[in-house]
């Protein structure tokens, strides 16, 4: 009989399913038993439930991660667009040169004005548009007016004598 269970092949399965609380052969021949039906069944949910939390966490996970590339990326667009201002800023015809002492200093202070310097920035395009649009605005009037001044008939003189 020892013999025998060394050459079943499922032996290992049965060994490793009843450490957990399951046998391998009412898992493979149908029980009629109730209980133990309703054993595997709650069993089978925990299991179940527990799949669910991790794919619950994986995609919180994901999305997290997805967030934090977006956060990561506009922080470098908006580097960039500040290195830009200060390279546009910088690129102005520097009447004399500075020392050391004094060029490590306004680096030091351009650094910290770039916000200030790109909400400028931002403020003059957003200026030039309202500006443009509503020189768009008063060209447009300008053109209904002027229609609607050549749509009107003119006014006849009666010619009636008195």
């Amino acid at each position: 009989m020892a013999d025998e269970q060394a050459h079943d092949p499922l032996n290992f399965m049965r060994s490793m399913w009843g450490n957990m609380g399951f046998s391998l052969p009412g898992m493979v021949a149908p029980t009629f038993d109730l209980e133990e039906l309703d054993k595997r069944i709650k069993d089978l949910k925990a299991v179940e439930g527990w799949l669910r939390m991790n794919l619950s966490m994986l995609q919180m996970t994901i999305q997290g991660l997805e967030m934090q590339r977006t956060t990561v990326s506009t922080v470098q667009a908006m580097g960039q667009m500040a290195s830009d201002a200060a390279r546009k800023i910088n690129e102005a015809p520097a009447e004399a040169a500075p020392p050391a002492a004094e060029a490590a200093s306004g680096a030091l202070s351009e650094a910290a004005l770039w916000p200030w310097q790109m909400m400028q920035q931002m403020r003059e395009q957003l200026q030039q548009n309202a500006e443009a649009a509503v020189q768009a605005q008063q060209a447009k009037a300008a053109e209904a007016a002027a229609a609607a001044a050549a749509e009107k008939p003119k006014g006849r003189r009666s010619t009636a004598k008195k």
